[in-house]
Formats: C-alpha cells, structure tokens, sequence
C-alpha cells in the first residue's frame, strides 16, 4: 500500500497534540493501550474533524477531534460519532471498532475518540498508480459502493439501540429550513444562486420516504479499499454527520459528489474521486443500482441531487467562514468560496433541464 494514498504527515501547526497526556488517559482508561510511549502522526485528508493516527507501542490507533475554531458544535459530537460506531461495528462489518471516548477538557482541550485503525487504500481525487483498477474494476467499485450504502439503510437502528436519535417525521422540511439557517449564520459572500436554490427546495419538497441510519457523508475518500483487491471495500469513515432520517436524501449526497465528464470544468476541478475515469458509473446508474439493492422507489433523484449538492455547498461554507475568520490556516480552504458558487451554479443548472 502506497503512502500517499493513506499516508499520514507531521501535524499541522496550531493542530498538535499532546502525547503525554494521551499517555495518561490511557494509562487510567484504556488497558491494552495503557504503559506505551504515544507517538502521534496527522492524516492530511479531510475537511471537518481532524483525524491523526496514534502508534502507541507497537499499534496504530486513530484519533478524532473537532477542528479548532469551529462554530457548528452539532456537526462535531465527538460523543454522537462513538455511540453510534459503538452500535453499528458489531452489526456493520465497514464500521470501525471503537475504543475509548473523552470529554475530559484537561486530555485533549475537546472531546475525543478513539477508534482501530482499518489498514487499506484510500482513494481521494485519481486512482493512484500501481493499485491496479481498470475500467472493469472501477465499474465493479461503482457498484459495491451503492451496495454498501443501501445496506447501511437496511439496518434496523431501533434493534441496535439508536431509536432516541430519531426526531420522527418532517426530516426533509428539518433538512432544508435547518441547511438555509446554517449558510446564513456562516455567510461570507452575496451568492444568489444559494437563495434560489433554497427556495426551490423549500416549495417542491416531498413527503419523508421512511427513516433509517443514514450516513450523510458517504463517497470515494470515505471509504477504505482492500489493497489487496481494491473494488472491496474494508471500511467506512467519518460518521459525524450520521443521524437517523430519510435514506433518499444520503443516497442525494453520495450522487452530488459524483462529477461526470460532461459536468463543468469547475466542477471538474472539484471532484474528489475518479467518478470521470473510463468505467465509472454515472449518477443515473447509481441511482437504478440502489434502487435494485435497496428495493425502494426513487421516484424524484433530481430533488434528491440538487438537495446534496445544496447541502455540500453549505458544509463547505462553513469551513470557508472559519478560514476567513483566521480559525484555520489551512490554505486548502482559500478556493471554498469558490466552491459554494460551483456547486449551487450546478443545483441551478440541474433545475434548468427540470424546465
């Protein structure tokens, strides 16, 4: 497996952490962690969280925090994000296993957890050199990442004790109005297209097609592969956004990260997968591929993709307010405006061929 596909780098300045105290918490929390030097490492992919990888001994575990400066604490539970691996790993092979949680202020300055590593391949933007995946495999990666999720949403996450995180009915109308609120607050910019995105979705909204856990974050850079045969898929991540609520609207946002080769160059230019490579899948293919495996009708993917391209849209915006508020340096964030305007312009032009 190639490091610069799940590699790790030094951590990024204003981002450290402290190992001793690590040490300390898992000298009184964590036995088979416990009596080992900590040695701590930043994975550099990633938006929101910040993830590192902890050798302790001999073993590698990765941690997660919510960024420093971050203004959306409901988007960062550390806490929500390690009950629901806690309930869904014995249940859900892709799940990660967790291992201890804090919110202890004096470890880590914020809540935590800690969970196994998954060794395998990551694939962010392009397929890397060497893994192997032609046209054949990429068709047959497409399609075991739409099993994946459809499988996800055909857990029962009452049995697996996850019922009190429903808020019953009305999650699309919670979705829209609650996404609207969110660009407001973290507005930067006068981008019109947002509003009229907003305000299509508000007036043609459809009933909830039916509750399940949803993941709400699900594509290529999100999942690990099997460095082995890489269109096998060993594990999913990033489970902060996982809530209980309507499987069309996560099936929505796995399809708005999909670019396709006649998307715009923009959009091109912020693709992070190989969703333009010879054997892809486009979006449509998807969305009849979940519907086989999951045995729901998908009677409207338009809405369903201009809601997730909607609602990247505002994610990223709020990680552009906080690097326009000087909370993060990271200059990976300095284009995100631009991103905002791209993603909406393509909401926009997807309600264009609506007529």
């Amino acid at each position: 497996m190639s490091d610069a596909v799940d590699g790790t780098r030094d951590v990024r300045p204003g981002e450290e952490v402290d190992a001793g105290a690590l040490e300390r918490f898992f000298a009184a929390h964590v036995p088979e962690l416990a009596g080992k030097p900590v040695h701590v490492k930043q994975f550099p992919g990633g938006h929101s969280n910040l993830t590192y990888l902890l050798t302790v001994g001999d073993r590698e575990v990765v941690m997660r925090r919510p960024p420093f400066g971050t203004k959306v604490k409901s988007a960062h539970d550390m806490g929500r994000e390690h009950r629901i691996l806690r309930a869904l790993s014995p249940v859900y092979a892709q799940a990660p296993k967790p291992l201890a949680y804090s919110e202890d202020p004096a470890v880590m300055g914020a809540p935590f957890y800690v969970m196994e590593r998954l060794r395998g391949v990551i694939i962010r933007k392009d397929v890397p050199e060497g893994l192997g995946i032609d046209a054949t495999k990429l068709g047959a990666l497409c399609r075991n990442l739409v099993d994946c999720l459809a499988d996800l949403h055909a857990l029962d996450y009452k049995a697996i004790g996850l019922t009190d995180m429903s808020k019953g009915d009305g999650y699309v109308e919670r979705q829209i109005k609650g996404w609207t609120e969110r660009y407001k607050k973290s507005q930067t910019d006068e981008v019109a297209v947002v509003e009229q995105v907003a305000a299509w979705l508000e007036r043609t909204r459809p009933a909830d097609s039916g509750a399940t856990l949803i993941h709400n974050d699900f594509k290529f850079d999100n999942v690990v592969l099997d460095p082995k045969e890489p269109t096998r898929i060993l594990g999913v991540l990033d489970w902060e956004m996982s809530t209980i609520g309507d499987p069309l609207m996560d099936l929505g946002t796995f399809i708005s990260y999909w670019v396709e080769p006649t998307d715009t160059a923009m959009m091109q230019y912020f693709r992070n997968g190989p969703s333009d490579q010879p054997g892809a899948w486009n979006r449509a293919q998807l969305v009849d591929r979940y519907r086989e495996r999951s045995g729901r009708d998908v009677k409207r993917p338009e809405f369903y993709y201009v809601f997730g391209l909607f609602k990247t849209a505002i994610v990223i915006q709020q990680i552009y307010y906080r690097y326009r508020q000087g909370l993060t340096k990271d200059e990976r964030f300095s284009v995100f405006g631009i991103g905002v305007q791209t993603l909406c312009e393509q909401a926009a032009h997807t309600l264009e061929k609506l007529g």
